[in-house]
């Protein structure tokens, strides 16, 4: 049901640089890890750290582009399934990830929490994973048959936020079961056309 690049090729010393910064920005926080940190522990010369890397907000960038990446496959599911059946094996696969204990929130809601500035690289790359999710629902809806494809497609963008902050702070047995009933009954509802004086 989706779509992905091959992966580029890199070298042994940006998948080190990068590895690094990936642990420790999930981990700790954006902010909180200083570049020359992220050089100790990858091991690499500063000189190299910066070939690869021309500012630390180019590593924050591309940290968040490789997250955005890595979850393209969230709604792959056998040719023979229905786009209803792969909208709930996402949130299905939401809810595992958030499970774990490992789980510290979601890695894109912490970035933006970090970056502010709506109009920053990062925050850009953060906003253009959104769009993807957010697009990626409005087809599973239409190709389902949905008749309102795009308003439910913001409502399940809200449901997804929802669940990453809830696996964080609640009881993730609960949330879970919570998830899927909401995802059932947003999709088995009856949309009414919107109303001209509220859009």
């Amino acid at each position: 049901m989706t779509t992905r690049s091959p992966a580029p090729r890199r070298s042994a010393a940006w998948s080190r640089v990068f590895d690094t910064a990936t642990r420790l920005f999930y981990a700790e926080g954006v902010h909180a890890v200083g570049v020359d940190r992220i050089i100790a522990e990858a091991g690499v010369a500063k000189a190299t750290f910066y070939h690869h890397f021309p500012s630390k907000d180019d590593l924050v960038r591309a940290y968040v582009t490789e997250q955005s990446l890595r979850q393209r496959g969230i709604a792959d599911v056998p040719a023979s399934a229905t786009p209803r059946e792969a909208l709930l094996t996402a949130f299905e696969r939401m809810c595992t990830f958030g499970s774990e204990p490992s789980y510290r929130g979601c890695p894109f809601i912490n970035v933006a929490a970090e970056y502010p500035d709506p109009a920053h690289p990062v925050r850009r790359a953060v906003d253009e994973h959104r769009e993807w999710c957010r697009g990626l629902f409005r087809d599973l809806l239409a190709a389902d048959g949905h008749p309102d494809p795009e308003r439910t497609a913001h409502t399940l963008m809200l449901l997804r936020d929802g669940l990453a902050v809830g696996f964080d702070l609640d009881d993730p047995a609960t949330v879970r079961t919570a998830v899927h009933e909401a995802v059932t009954r947003i999709l088995d509802a009856p949309t009414r056309p919107p109303d001209p004086a509220h859009p």
